[in-house]
């Protein structure tokens, strides 16, 4: 019987690598648009990228469901149904198996083939890839759709072997679900995963301890069901959310607020965060007053409302106390949304530790010990996120130009044009890539302009007889100056965020997200392509 080394090479037009979002639609653009022939390539057994493998408890959109979706078909928006105004990841995931579905995409998708490495030909301005079956697959161009949150952070902690329970990360979360009953449960981790993960967890376990290095802000969600009325009234304002939605900083359908929450008094500025709390979501931060990330001291009112909610809803001084947050400004972490989050800490089996006054030391046989003591653990889950951004790009062996890897070209920080392309690397596109608004953004909005600029691009570029594209360094460099250069314009510098790698030790501190919102980008990337690509070099 062949193995997939001994059989030829498959050819085709484009390779698309990760089935989430991203994928499916530049499969359908390039497929079904341009006629081109394509195979999407993907590492687990179902569709869904982040949501086929974040089955954490309480895993859910913070996005509000009507426009966390596709816009690109208007019978599929009429004919979705969302259950609630921030679905869970089940629902979420049901989405994205229908539009597989619905569009007939999964005949182009190979499931369960973790795609290896990809070298770049010179001479043929082919990219050659491998599985990890060792099934080898050419074609013109390369799309990498692995997404910004999928490479999973398990920190480096001694002992971890030596535990006898059981342990969990939010990422790789057991897909027949976790029985916490009668448990004694150890959570690592308050960032948006654990904020979510916390009530669900605390509602079923005998005993959890939440392990905090650093306290986060968090606004409630005010999760309800969508009513009848208020489905109809969605689809038949489509057409206004998403022109709200593309004309949003965020991508979010706010109408942009130009207050400065410096202009009010104190009482009419809370009494104007009072509304947005109660409303819940993003909106308190992208829809409150205009300056609050660019501002420190009108971030600080927004802070101070913040704490006291938290104050006010945690019973316990001491435990209120721990969760206040005092090393950041609002919004310079990824800021989470809640369904109960705070209201946990009143209930008697949930206990919260300090660990950046107590360190964690070391991972037991029966649990875990900090620098104050011992705690006995059941179950240890790590909500510490990911190597976010450029973990999952780089665990790919992709060699470019003359043999220049990718690890090393971004070895001192991720380095693109337009979070689109690489300089070094012909014919390979990136989707919602470093230099992008990616995750400072409502990702939908985000995926479908960029599966929707590369699409046109690749066939402006059939239309032309051109063989390559390649991002020039001059464009590159320039570009990475003036993503950083917005970055420090606003408050995110504030922060040892994700957003610049500092959650993953010996990682180049770098700004990767484009901070200037989507309309400036937007119009950057037209500009760009109006005058024939500029800052690519395009070849016959």
């Amino acid at each position: 019987m062949s193995t997939p080394a001994d059989q030829p090479e498959l050819e085709l037009d484009a390779i698309v690598i990760g089935a989430g979002f991203s994928g499916m639609y530049m499969l359908k653009r390039l497929r079904d648009e341009l006629g081109l022939k394509t195979r999407l390539f993907e590492a687990g057994d179902g569709v869904g990228g982040t949501w086929y493998w974040n089955r954490y408890p309480g895993a859910r959109c913070d996005s509000e469901s009507f426009y966390y979706c596709y816009s690109f078909s208007e019978e599929l928006l009429q004919e979705w149904e969302w259950s609630s105004k921030y679905p869970e990841q089940p629902e979420i995931l049901k989405y994205l198996n229908h539009v597989a579905d619905r569009f007939d995409l999964r005949s182009d998708i190979q499931l369960n083939s973790r795609v290896n490495s990809a070298k770049f030909n010179e001479t043929t301005n082919r990219w050659h890839i491998v599985t990890a079956a060792g099934e080898r697959v050419s074609a013109q161009f390369l799309i990498s759709a692995v997404g910004c949150l999928s490479t999973a952070n398990v920190p480096d902690i001694d002992g971890l072997d030596d535990f006898k329970g059981d342990w969990y990360h939010t990422g790789q979360w057991p897909h027949e679900g976790v029985d916490f009953s009668g448990k004694r449960v150890g959570l690592i981790g308050t960032g948006s995963t654990g904020i979510q993960a916390t009530p669900v967890i605390a509602a079923e376990a005998d005993q959890l301890t939440i392990f905090q290095r650093t306290a986060n802000f968090s606004v409630p969600a005010r999760n309800a069901p969508l009513t009848a009325d208020r489905q109809e009234q969605i689809k038949g304002t489509y057409d206004d959310i998403w022109r709200a939605a593309k004309a949003g900083h965020g991508g979010f359908p706010y109408i942009p607020s130009d207050r400065s929450a410096l202009s009010y008094s104190e009482d009419e500025r809370n009494a104007i965060y009072e509304d947005i709390w109660q409303e819940g979501g993003f909106k308190f931060l992208w829809g409150s007053f205009s300056d609050i990330m660019v501002d420190e001291k009108a971030n600080d009112t927004a802070a101070d409302f913040l704490r006291t909610k938290i104050r006010n809803t945690v019973k316990d001084p001491k435990t209120a106390a721990m969760l206040l947050p005092n090393d950041h400004p609002y919004g310079a972490k990824r800021p989470p949304i809640d369904t109960n989050y705070f209201e946990t800490f009143n209930r008697d089996n949930v206990n919260l530790v300090d660990v950046k006054k107590a360190p964690i030391e070391t991972i037991t046989e029966t649990g875990l010990r900090t620098a104050d003591g011992d705690y006995d653990l059941d179950v240890i889950v790590f909500a510490t996120g990911f190597d976010a951004m450029t973990g999952t790009l780089l665990s790919i062996d992709i060699q470019g130009r003359d043999g220049l890897t990718l690890t090393d070209k971004w070895a001192e920080g991720p380095k693109t044009y337009l979070g689109l392309q690489v300089a070094g690397f012909p014919n390979m596109f990136t989707i919602s890539g470093p230099g992008s608004p990616s995750v400072l953004s409502n990702m939908p909005v985000s995926i479908e302009q960029h599966v929707e600029w590369i699409s046109d691009c690749i066939e402006s570029m059939r239309g032309k007889q051109q063989q390559s594209i390649e991002a020039t360094t001059t464009a590159e460099s320039e570009w990475v100056t003036h993503v950083n250069d917005i970055a420090q314009m606003t408050l995110f510098w504030k922060a040892n965020s994700w957003y610049l790698g500092a959650n993953i030790p010996g990682k180049k501190r770098i700004f990767m997200p484009y901070a200037g919102g989507i309309p400036m980008y937007r119009q950057r990337c037209d500009e760009v392509a109006s005058n024939d690509y500029e800052g690519f070099t395009l070849s016959a």
